[in-house]
């Protein structure tokens, strides 16, 4: 399952910078490079170092990362949600994504105009958020206007139904994100079909200087006082200074760079896992001569399920999962190893797959 993250945000703070960046990265695995669907849309591998461990490990023929699905988002505007600027088409791009990426301005410079004409992150969150507001009440107060009939003719689950959307138009109104609007699952069934802008999880990229890189400054600040009624997560990062990381091909040099600045890694590896986290998202391994891959399930997943990413087949016709860890896989060098010293696991169909997984599916169809 390939995770598609839509990058947002308002002109001139950093976002195509960030975007390019991305384009031009290249993949710790190698084997899955950036490349490019459409004009704004860009493929890149997830880096994990437990997949360069299997590779030495196992030496197959090749490796194939997870993947991540970055779009680049363009045409915001004050009065997106009433069709300005590419205000339907940007909306059209947003719908179709699993989370947002939202890029603040978080850095001064002269030389760089910003459009609320000094750098203000309350204002640049505000913008993106009262125009999917809009567009989100409007989804709603339309289905309130059909539910409400069928509910005056006395159905019991429209009068139900009803309560809920109100409740969702009223937060609306009041300037909450749907994310914010308390509600059970059971709830959230009356809003699913309307696919919501603002339900969506959001990760907030503040986009510093290279002086701010670390300790991050009075902007940062602002922005995570803001976000802290959403539960939400800030990752700092200068776009610029990754621009000049993805130049690099190198790994120790790109290293040498990094150690400059006192980083350990990019900002972009660690937007890729704050993507991860913000979707409760695991990943899992297959290891054979032929290939080491990585597989990205939803947390709490079962072994059927996971087995399913592969092939639905393979979901329909489970019988078990052979599972190793990844300690054990280092310490006996090889499957056959874990095997010989009782380290492979024999699970059913309600074993709940971890994060770093190594299995290996038998099915029968």
């Amino acid at each position: 399952m390939a995770l598609q993250c839509g990058i947002v945000g308002l002109p001139n703070v950093g976002k195509s910078t960030l975007f390019n960046a991305l384009s031009s990265a290249k993949a710790e695995a190698a084997n899955f490079p950036f490349c490019t669907i459409e004009p704004n849309v860009g493929v890149v591998s997830v880096p994990d170092k437990r997949l360069q461990i299997l590779e030495e490990l196992v030496n197959p023929q090749r490796v194939v990362p997870t993947i991540i699905e970055f779009v680049d988002i363009a045409g915001l505007v004050k009065g997106a949600s009433k069709g300005e600027g590419l205000g339907n088409k940007f909306l059209a791009n947003i719908r179709e994504v699993d989370a947002i990426i939202h890029v603040i301005r978080c850095f001064e410079d002269d030389n760089i105009v910003h459009v609320a004409g000094g750098v203000d992150p309350i204002f640049d969150k505000e913008v993106i958020d009262t125009e999917l507001q809009l567009k989100d009440l409007e989804s709603v107060e339309k289905k309130v206007q059909k539910v409400e009939k069928i509910a005056k003719a006395g159905d019991a689950k429209a009068r139900v139904e009803l309560e809920i959307l109100n409740r969702f138009k009223q937060g609306l109104s009041s300037g909450l994100n749907a994310r914010a609007i308390e509600a059970d699952k059971e709830e959230l069934e009356a809003v699913r079909d309307l696919h919501l802008l603002t339900i969506k999880p959001v990760l907030y990229v503040a986009n510093v200087d290279e002086s701010s890189i670390l300790t991050g400054n009075k902007f940062v600040d602002i922005l995570k006082e803001k976000v802290k009624e959403e539960n939400a997560d800030v990752i700092l990062l200068c776009a610029a200074i990754e621009s000049q990381i993805a130049e690099f091909d190198d790994p120790e040099e790109k290293a040498m760079f990094l150690s400059e600045y006192g980083l350990e890694e990019s900002g972009l590896n660690r937007l890729i896992y704050g993507a991860y986290a913000l979707l409760d998202l695991i990943t899992y391994f297959t290891a054979g001569v032929q290939e080491v891959r990585a597989w990205t399930i939803k947390k709490g997943w079962k072994a059927p399920q996971a087995a399913g990413v592969i092939h639905t087949d393979f979901e329909r016709g489970f019988i078990k999962a052979e599972v190793i860890k990844l300690a054990d896989y280092q310490q006996f060098k090889n499957e056959a190893g874990c095997r010989e010293n009782g380290k492979i696991s024999i699970e059913g169909k309600e074993y709940v797959v971890k994060d770093g997984d190594i299995m290996h599916f038998r099915f029968n169809i």
